[in-house]
């Protein structure tokens, strides 16, 4: 079956080894090919990972923009890698009309609805705000979406 992945995950955490992470994410990634397609929001952290990974397995990766103006949610040198990779993704610009958090969270359910499995980079705690990880893992439960919990703190893998 060629799937589509799909991601959620910290930007950024005290603690993480981002080597670790990008390597699970490599072999998880192979071990479940042939992935048709990806599926990230290009957030800092785990999804721009996320992203270069797959671009450098050969996977084409949606770029999920969850409203105008994004960019602007960005650091410095998040953006330019932000703007690097949506040049060698195919956009799907959400346009959302809402508050931040709120399209954020439109933008992690529609990447659950579109994807077959979840590969989520997460330290298990509940979501500090609207649209964080641990909202999108509880939709992804919701809807009977498989999951591979990478938690970076722990450095253990769940699949589900």
């Amino acid at each position: 079956m060629n799937m589509v992945v799909g991601v959620s995950g910290h930007q950024a955490r005290e603690g993480i080894d981002w080597n670790w992470v990008q390597r699970s994410i490599g072999e998880e990634l192979r071990r479940v090919a042939p992935v048709r397609k990806a599926l990230s929001s290009l957030a800092a952290g785990t999804d721009q990972l996320f992203c270069e990974v797959a671009l450098s397995l050969g996977i084409p990766v949606v770029a999920v923009i969850p409203l105008d103006g994004y960019d602007e949610f960005f650091d410095a040198d998040a953006l330019t890698k932000y703007r690097e990779l949506l040049a060698r993704c195919d956009p799907l610009e959400l346009h959302l009309r809402t508050d931040p958090e709120r399209a954020f969270l439109e933008a992690g359910r529609l990447i659950v609805e579109k994807s077959d499995l979840l590969i989520v980079v997460w330290d298990g705690e509940e979501a500090e705000g609207v649209g964080g990880t641990g909202d999108i893992v509880r939709f992804a439960e919701k809807v009977r979406r498989r999951i591979i919990h990478l938690n970076p703190c722990t450095e253990t893998i769940e699949r589900r």
